[in-house]
């Protein structure tokens, strides 16, 4: 019974130990995602300015019919107000929307993407936005991912049953 005790002590305090360093590795982990975020330092520049978080937006693989809405975040790093004048897509099926009045020095906005996602195959299109940036006024922002098309049901005319139909 002793040997009993002291085994099943060992793998209690074992399992304690094991909890404390999960513990500790999941904390690391969770530091190491947030580190992850896209981090960039913002150079202020003489006029209106525009500095996106991503310039890409991957969709990865959706199904058909999915959301198809996506943000690009953008700052004003300039000195002046910032006013983007239009924003087109590469085709009908990538359709942006965007602020229409100035964007403020050291302000955010959001331009959004919606991407018709009952096209199936792959992503890859642009969106052009212009800005009042005086040097470069334009700027290409890009999706890009795959659309699963939805399986299609048999026809109830093709399924027949085999043998005597019963009632």
């Amino acid at each position: 019974m002793t040997a009993a005790v002291v085994f099943f002590g060992n793998l209690q305090a074992t399992a304690q130990e094991t909890a404390k360093k999960s513990k500790k590795v999941k904390a690391k982990t969770e530091a190491s995602k947030k580190e992850e975020a896209p981090k960039f330092e913002i150079t202020k520049v003489q006029g209106p300015g525009m500095v996106f978080e991503r310039e890409t937006i991957d969709y990865g693989t959706i199904d058909q019919g999915a959301d198809g809405k996506r943000d690009f975040v953008l700052t004003n790093n300039g000195t002046e107000p910032l006013i983007i004048t239009n924003a087109q897509g590469s085709c009908g099926c990538t359709v942006p929307s965007f602020p229409k009045e100035p964007i403020a020095p050291g302000a955010k906005a959001v331009i959004s993407v919606k991407y018709d996602t009952n096209r199936p195959g792959a992503i890859n299109k642009s969106v052009t936005v212009s800005t009042n940036i005086k040097d470069n006024p334009s700027k290409i922002l890009f999706i890009k991912g795959m659309v699963n098309a939805k399986a299609v049901p048999a026809s109830p005319l093709e399924a027949k049953p085999n043998g005597p139909t019963v009632q």
